[in-house]
């Protein structure tokens, strides 16, 4: 085994978390193929692994992904699903470097055209996406020879060198691969340390703050990384860290969708004066520039749902209600397979329960259920699936599918913000199902269930850290 200075690096290009082919039916969990294939792959061949992120990134392409793809002395590409970050990644790679870049695929269709004739490795998973035991070591066992091959040959594997003989490509002096080896380090380090601080319950908040620190000035830091604190000061539902996070941020990096939504969303929560009219605002902002989308809606419409549960007056809260249904009414109607704005949509609809209403409802509650079932129902392996199996079952008086959707929410361990939001959901069609005629006593039961457990100790102010 070499020591880390002399151990060759491999960055791996590839979509993080679980992620559904075109078609929605099919759903892959790529962090079981990273940390079951590959890490140990990487470990087998003496290599050290370094990732890109786009989830957790925003899908930002930023200085720091160059230099992994100029640098890095093997890259691992999984082309899975046709990722588009991946493909630009890809070409980045191909045209700065001739060898030593590992092309991967799920083998569940045919690569794109433009790339099937390169050489790639074809890794098994089940019908349904699941990445049994047996397929994990061998594609380990495929990746230990494709890495070990990597380190020792000189065979061009990039189309571009193949196809222009002398092609100079990017060579970088000496001291920018030392300095983007101790960069790469640093981060991938910080990176680690901020996903496992969620785990840590009352602490979290104050380990967060302390990597904070450790990141220093956000505007020479990798951008990946304060994206990364963003949304894990999210996990653990401290708003007044996430604002101070987002505005700490240079420019280009708040000016990235993901930022500028969880932005309005921790201005929601957070609620001071004025908090909830910069939301909106915000939020308004990213579907002028970017056109409507069920997550951009979807935060707009919770904004005005907890404006309407907070209001004492009631033209106030009769007007906020209305801006609710009507912003997750286009969030639904922008993608009817995006069950989250569909739901709240029909709570809501359920909720007010106008004449027109009661026809819109009919028309939706049908899609929604579609949606939630092609995704597996009760079997996704996704939280906010199951939750929303829920909430359609007590909609629906299935007392048996509502406690078996709760069980399964609560044999895992979710952030407190999300257990929070269903139980908000279902307290909110008591009232409308009380009115029906109908036992909601068990949805209450069931509701108090989810109650998630407050944190403890308070959170340190700017000045303190």
């Amino acid at each position: 085994m070499t020591s880390d200075s002399d151990r060759p690096l491999l960055f791996v290009a590839m979509p993080f978390g679980r992620k559904r082919d075109p078609s929605g039916l099919l759903e892959i969990d790529f962090d079981a193929i990273y940390n079951r294939a590959i890490i140990p792959a990487a470990a087998a061949a003496d290599v050290e692994v370094i990732r890109a992120d786009e989830e957790r990134g925003g899908g930002l392409i930023h200085k720091p992904m160059y230099e992994r793809l100029l640098l890095a002395e093997i890259v691992i590409a999984d082309l899975t699903f046709a990722n588009a970050n991946v493909f630009y990644e890809l070409g980045v790679r191909h045209a700065a470097k001739p060898r030593s870049t590992i092309l991967m695929y799920a083998a569940i269709g045919t690569l794109p055209f433009d790339v099937a004739p390169v050489r790639s490795l074809a890794y098994k998973v089940e019908q349904d996406g699941a990445f049994t035991d047996e397929q994990a070591d061998a594609l380990q066992e495929a990746l230990t020879l494709q890495l070990s091959w990597a380190k020792a040959s000189q065979e061009q594997d990039s189309p571009l060198f193949q196809l222009l003989p002398g092609f100079p490509g990017i060579n970088l002096p000496h001291e920018s691969t030392e300095a983007f080896r101790d960069r790469a380090r640093h981060t991938s380090a910080l990176t680690v340390a901020i996903r496992e601080a969620a785990s840590l319950g009352d602490r979290a908040g104050d380990r967060l703050r302390q990597l904070e620190r450790q990141i220093g000035n956000f505007s020479t830091a990798s951008r990946e990384l304060p994206v990364d604190l963003l949304l894990a000061y999210r996990d653990v539902s401290a708003w007044d860290d996430m604002v101070r996070c987002v505005e700490a941020m240079p420019d280009p990096t708040r000016e990235v969708v993901t930022v500028r939504e969880q932005y309005a969303l921790a201005l929601n929560r957070r609620n001071r004066p004025g908090d909830r009219a910069k939301a909106r605002s915000l939020l308004q902002a990213v579907i002028d520039d970017f056109g409507p989308s069920p997550e951009t809606y979807g935060i707009l419409g919770r904004s005005w749902k907890d404006t309407w549960q907070e209001a004492t007056d009631p033209d106030v809260a009769a007007q906020a209600l209305d801006q609710a249904i009507l912003a997750y009414g286009r969030g639904f109607e922008a993608d009817p397979r995006d069950f989250y704005p569909g739901v709240n949509y029909a709570t809501l609809l359920l909720h007010r329960n106008a004449p027109d209403d009661r026809d819109r409802l009919a028309e939706v509650l049908p899609v929604v259920r579609f949606a939630v079932a092609r995704r597996g129902g009760l079997q996704a392996r996704d939280y906010w699936d199951r939750a929303t199996v829920l909430e359609l079952a007590v909609i629906a008086g299935d007392e048996q599918t509502a406690r078996r959707a709760k069980g399964s929410l609560l044999s895992e361990v979710h952030p407190s913000w999300m257990l929070e939001t269903t139980a908000n959901n279902l307290r909110i069609l008591v009232d409308p199902l009380r009115r029906a005629g109908r036992d909601t006593a068990w949805v209450t039961r069931i509701a108090d269930s989810l109650k998630p457990v407050e944190p403890q100790g308070e959170q340190a102010t700017p000045d303190e850290r």
